[in-house]
């Protein structure tokens, strides 16, 4: 699944207020990036029929709100991305995660081999 510009701005909006209907979305956006309302309804709609957005009738509009949560959904989307180019071969990925994680800084690259720690741990006490 790929997400355009938009809908990915849309979600992060999302994922911050919580819920919001059209007029809202379409409100916080017009200031800074122009576009219709008819976009932004387009746009909801789009993430609704991909399963990455709920929604709710309330009086004669739908009120939307993350049907995942943020860590979840890029969990999904590193997912399909690496699925999509990795195919059967794993070191593409761990290569590519290697790469990325090199632009990380002193603190991020302790938080990330704490994770990785404790993910071996929970793996290893699973068995």
């Amino acid at each position: 699944m790929q997400l355009g510009e938009l809908e990915t701005l849309v979600l992060n909006y999302l994922f911050d207020e919580r819920e919001a209907n059209a007029k809202q979305v379409h409100q916080h956006f017009s200031k800074e990036r122009g576009g219709s309302l008819n976009t932004i309804q387009s746009t909801l709609d789009r993430l609704f029929k991909k399963g990455l957005l709920e929604r709710e009738k309330q009086g004669h509009a739908f009120v939307y709100s993350p049907a995942l949560n943020r860590k979840t959904l890029l969990g999904n989307l590193i997912s399909n991305i690496t699925a999509e180019f990795a195919k059967d071969n794993n070191d593409t990925v761990l290569e590519a995660f290697v790469d990325v994680s090199s632009e990380l800084d002193e603190e991020n690259l302790e938080r990330l081999e704490k994770l990785i720690t404790s993910k071996k741990k929970s793996l290893q006490g699973g068995q």
